[in-house]
């Protein structure tokens, strides 16, 4: 891409907040927060690539050079290499404040391909603009990263992987390139003898050359167009290589590119980097969980980016109802989502910005309808744990034995396993409430056995000096030994280690829910089950099953947690044994 169509350079940060102020930028360019961590990687492997030397002493050529390096490893896809690309400049022109040269016109050289790359290596966000496409690395398998061959000598008979086409402004996604494939779902083919090519290419003499000038100033003129749109549309590449607008309902409004002086931004609308720091900061000082935080700072960013990028502190109740009006009529959303929606913003105006806006009672809140919670035979539970295996099918029996939320599970640590009087402690649970749940007797040798799996696993860490772990609260100040020692580990930890997104150490994690999840769902499908059958579903059943063994709603309701037994209650109508507890007359005849 000519170093002209990329953004401006931000002014020099003598004190870089790393990795904070990074990601601050990569928010405020529009990144997903699940693509984050993975720029955050890119530039930590630069790094290291180049031990002893000063970051700002890096630049063009070394970004280059281990772009290069990335491309010859086996299975690194385009896209990723694109990713690492404009991870790498975004730290450095829009971070750091430092200009980088101008990336080389001419082709990188590319190397056949045998086969197009697998459908699963997809992007998952791409950080890049659509004249990226000249960029031609490529993915090599196996024997095949061996003798690189030049773009213009590439065989006929071989075809390269395709480069992935880039949006010519803004951030895309994974269900952006679906909605740009054909129906099948199909990645775009290529016949045997066309390779993968630099976008405006010309063929000369059965070789094929980068864009002449003209070519270039066209692709350049082209971009800018394409720059220019209203910030409610995005523009993809047909295939006849014209751009087309893609509708705004159908990707929502972008995020609006500020100008890098700081009095025209202030000018020119609300400073995100500043609102989200100062959200954090708000949520924090209320305690409120890592998941509510990430849940408040994206609606609020929606509800800023519906209004064009507006200061908050410049609207009132009207641009409030109509963004709750928005959500319900033409979104569509849930009552539960919309009430979260709403929350979020009450939070912004009551906490953050301290500006009274009216009565919120005015504000339509959507009415929560009944909905009765999936409970599954014993003869279904039976059949999903049989076709599980390992931690997950342990997990799953834990579960449905206890009556624990999944997170609560994942959360449980050591010295909360009390063997001797047969119970377990959840500790934090919803609402902040701690209590004790049953720990079945027939699992309590498996779950010693895993606990001595566990501390080997936790003396191999220890020799690594890599044995801490996260604490709640204040605790890790108070206590200094805390998160090192074993009461405190996590019963069924993480495999690896992981970074803690608030405070940036890496340690290791408990078990993500997605590996439970995926677990069950592969279950459900191999037992033929058509009930909406999710790792909650223990939950429900525990709880029906004891109301039919005939305990007594009360301690039930101790059981689970409820603060209200009204919210227990809704079990005897999955009974049939409250007032719908009758027998129909038709079976009377």
């Amino acid at each position: 891409m000519p170093q002209t169509a990329r953004p401006g350079v931000a002014p020099l940060d003598p004190q870089p907040r790393w990795p904070e102020g990074y990601i601050a930028v990569l928010r405020e360019a529009g990144a997903q927060e699940k693509t984050i961590p993975y720029c955050v990687a890119w530039v930590r492997r630069f790094f290291a690539r180049y031990p002893g030397r000063r970051r700002r002493d890096l630049g063009r050529a070394e970004i280059e050079a281990f772009l290069a390096e990335t491309a010859q490893q086996v299975g690194v896809s385009n896209w990723q290499v694109q990713q690492a690309r404009d991870a790498l400049e975004l730290y450095y022109e829009q971070f750091r404040g430092i200009a980088l040269a101008s990336r080389p016109d001419d082709a990188v050289p590319i190397r056949p391909s045998p086969s197009p790359p697998p459908q699963s290596a997809r992007p998952v966000t791409d950080l890049g603009n659509s004249s990226h496409a000249h960029a031609t690395y490529t993915v090599r398998h196996g024997k095949d990263k061996q003798n690189p061959v030049p773009l213009a000598n590439v065989s006929t008979t071989q075809a390269a992987a395709p480069v992935p086409e880039r949006r010519s402004a803004g951030l895309t996604d994974v269900a952006a390139e679906a909605r740009e494939r054909p129906a099948t779902g199909a990645l775009p083919t290529r016949s045997v003898g066309e390779t993968a090519r630099p976008e405006g290419a010309e063929t000369r003499g059965g070789a094929v050359h980068p864009p002449s000038p003209g070519a270039r100033a066209n692709l350049r003129a082209t971009h800018r167009q394409a720059s220019d749109r209203p910030a409610g549309r995005a523009d993809r590449i047909g295939d006849d290589g014209t751009h087309r607008a893609e509708p705004a309902d159908r990707q929502g409004p972008l995020p609006r590119a500020l100008p890098t002086d700081p009095e025209a931004r202030k000018r020119a609308g609300v400073d995100w980097r500043v609102l989200d720091a100062r959200v954090r900061e708000c949520l924090r000082l209320e305690h409120y969980s890592y998941r509510t935080e990430q849940a408040y700072v994206a609606w609020i960013r929606r509800y800023v980016a519906f209004h064009q990028w507006r200061k908050p502190s410049t609207l009132g109740a009207g641009d409030v109802q109509a963004f709750l009006r928005h959500l319900a009529i033409e979104k569509e959303v849930a009552s539960s989502t919309q009430n979260q929606a709403l929350n979020a913003v009450v939070f912004l105006y009551r906490k953050v910005i301290k500006k009274d806006i009216g009565d919120f009672g005015d504000f339509p809140r959507a009415r929560r309808g009944l909905r009765l919670p999936v409970v599954a035979s014993r003869a279904e539970i039976k059949a999903v744990i049989e076709r599980m295996a390992g931690r997950e099918q342990f997990m799953a029996r834990l579960l449905y034995g206890t009556g624990m939320r999944v997170n609560e599970l994942l959360r449980l640590r050591v010295q909360e396993v009390q063997f001797d009087q047969n119970r377990l402690v959840v500790r934090g649970a919803k609402g902040d409430k701690d209590r004790y749940v049953p720990l079945p007797v027939r699992y309590r040798e498996d779950l010693q056995g895993c606990l001595e799996r566990r501390q080997e696993q936790y003396l191999a860490d220890k020799a690594q000096n890599m044995h801490e772990v996260e604490v709640p609260g204040a605790l890790a100040r108070k206590y200094l030994n805390a998160p090192y020692q074993w009461g405190w580990q996590y019963v069924f930890a993480a495999d690896d280690f992981s970074q803690d997104p608030r405070t940036g150490h890496i340690r290791r994690h408990h078990v993500d829910e997605q590996r439970i999840q995926r677990a069950v769902r592969e279950a459900v499908r191999q037992a033929g089950l058509t009930i909406r059958f999710t790792p909650h579903c223990f939950r429900h059943s525990f709880a029906t099953h004891l109301l039919e063994a005939g305990q007594d709603i009360r301690t039930v309701q101790e059981l689970l947690g409820h603060a209200d037994v009204k919210t227990t209650m809704v079990y005897t109508h999955v009974l049939n044994k409250g007032p719908l507890g009758v027998v129909s007359p038709v079976d009377t005849l």
